[in-house]
């Protein structure tokens, strides 16, 4: 009887392939050797292209469902890992406002706040996606090579910057539009009145921009980890063949 191996083993076999010296030729034929020692079929070894193009399929699935997740009623509000808080360098002021009754208030703000990622994150799908057609295949191969978040947190470090120019006036737009801005401008009035305080204006826009970009890249670890080690997550034929065979 045939011992049966875990689509991770083959995953594992990857890997190790990836982490060789080998030609693309070698890697090529290895690949297939792997699939045929652990009984997998595959419509031949696999390309370049492929395990390029397999990865940036689990990228954009990953983008697609955190995207959709996150754009839910409540889809930040009472997703406990991505919440946003009140701006942790204004804690204070946040704790004073409660103090002087203006708890509720508070609440309606960061109520707000979640509101404007949730719905900015309708938006921002086309930007994620437009940055994983940027990496190259020596891109995929390090990232092959790494933890069960590499892809995730590779484009976390190389696209934050331009993902937060894009994504900034749409954040903006959407803070005005279910009055977090406002409310928040309310709030930082009203602690800037009480004697003897530390005045505070920090930037809000920034901030949620911030909070927004890292919720939905914590979603998106959340679906690589998911495709990476579970074969039903692998959704199309590419995504068996590159993450485990079928």
């Amino acid at each position: 009887m045939k011992k049966l191996v875990s689509p991770s083993f083959v995953f594992s076999g990857l890997l190790m392939i990836a982490l060789s010296s080998c030609t693309a030729s070698q890697v090529q034929q290895a690949i297939g050797g792997v699939m045929q020692q652990t009984g997998q079929t595959t419509a031949g070894p696999l390309t370049q292209t492929e395990v390029a193009n397999g990865l940036k399929q689990a990228l954009s699935q990953g983008i697609n469902k955190g995207t959709a997740q996150a754009s839910q009623p409540d889809g930040f509000y009472k997703n406990s890992l991505i919440r946003i808080p009140f701006p942790p360098d204004v804690q204070r002021v946040e704790n004073t406002l409660r103090q002087i009754g203006l708890g509720a208030e508070v609440d309606k703000f960061i109520l707000t706040l979640n509101r404007g990622a949730e719905d900015a994150a309708k938006s921002a799908g086309p930007i994620f996606l437009n940055a994983i057609k940027q990496l190259t295949f020596t891109d995929v191969w390090n990232i092959l090579r790494g933890e069960k978040d590499a892809a995730t947190q590779f484009l976390k470090r190389t696209t934050t910057s331009q993902l937060t120019a894009a994504f900034s006036p749409i954040m903006k737009q959407s803070l005005d539009k279910v009055s977090a801005t406002k409310y928040y401008t309310q709030l930082v009035t009203s602690y800037n009145k009480i004697p003897m305080v530390k005045k505070v204006n920090p930037d809000l826009e920034a901030y949620a921009t911030q909070k927004a970009i890292d919720g939905l890249f914590t979603l998106v670890a959340q679906e690589e980890a998911n495709i990476r080690e579970n074969p039903v997550a692998r959704t199309t034929e590419l995504l068996r063949r590159v993450f485990g065979g079928r």
